[in-house]
C-alpha cells in the first residue's frame, strides 16, 4: 500500500484472506495474552471471525463497501464476544463511511480510521487512553495522516501500532474485563492492541 494506490475490492478481498490466515496463526498468542487479563478467548474469537469472513468473501464483490459489509456480518455471526462485536461494528462503520463515493486510498485512510474509532467509542463505551485497540487505531490514523509522500503505509501502520504498545504498556487498562485487574495490567500489552499489530503485519 503506497501513497498513490487506491485499494479496490479485489485488493481488499486478497487482504482479507491474508488477514484470516494471520488471525488463525496468531490465535494461540492472543489467547495466552488475553488469559492474563480477560477470558482467554480473544484468539478463538478472531479465528472464528476469520473462518466466517473467508467463507463470506469467497464470491467476489464489485465494491469496497459491499466487501466490508460482508465481513461485518460474518464477524457478527461468528462471535457475540465484545471484540467480535467491535470488529463487526468497525467494519460496518467503514462500509457506511465509504458508501458516499469515497475511495479507499492514502488521503482517505486517516478520516476512515478516525470515523471508525469514534463509532467504536460510542458502541463499546471505551475512550481513547483506556489502553484498548482504539488507541492503536487512532495511532495509525495520525501516523498515516502525517506520513510524507512516498512513505510505505504498511510500515507506517506497523510502526505506529508498535509505538502505541510501547506507550501504553506501563499504563493500566481502564475498560472491559481487564479493568478489574488494573494494577496487574501495568507492564502487560493489551491483547486487542497486539491483535491490531498482527493485522498490520499482513499489509
Amino acid at each position: 500500500m503506497t501513497t498513490l494506490t487506491t485499494i479496490d475490492a479485489a485488493s481488499l478481498r486478497a487482504a482479507f484472506f491474508r488477514w484470516a490466515d494471520a488471525m488463525e496463526r496468531a490465535a494461540p498468542e492472543l489467547n495466552e495474552l488475553d488469559s492474563r487479563l480477560g477470558d482467554g478467548d480473544l484468539g478463538v474469537t478472531l479465528a472464528k471471525c476469520a473462518e466466517k469472513v473467508r467463507a463470506a468473501i469467497t464470491t467476489a464483490t464489485d465494491t469496497v463497501p459491499d466487501l466490508l459489509n460482508l465481513a461485518s456480518h460474518a464477524c457478527a455471526e461468528a462471535s457475540g464476544s465484545s471484540f467480535g462485536t467491535l470488529m463487526a461494528s468497525g467494519l460496518l462503520s467503514a462500509s457506511k463511511w465509504l458508501e458516499n463515493g469515497k475511495v479507499l486510498d492514502k488521503d482517505s485512510l486517516p478520516g476512515l480510521f478516525k470515523h471508525v474509532v469514534q463509532k467504536l467509542c460510542l458502541r463499546g463505551g471505551a475512550s481513547l487512553g483506556d489502553k484498548t485497540m482504539l488507541d492503536a487505531l487512532q495511532a495509525i490514523a495520525i501516523a498515516v495522516e502525517m506520513a510524507p509522500p512516498g512513505q510505505h503505509l504498511a510500515e507506517v501502520a506497523r510502526s505506529a501500532t508498535a509505538k502505541a504498545l510501547d506507550e501504553f504498556r506501563f499504563k493500566p487498562n481502564r475498560v472491559g474485563r481487564a479493568r478489574m485487574f488494573a494494577d496487574k495490567s501495568v507492564g502487560l500489552d493489551d491483547p486487542g492492541m497486539v491483535a491490531v499489530l498482527r493485522m498490520t503485519q499482513i499489509l
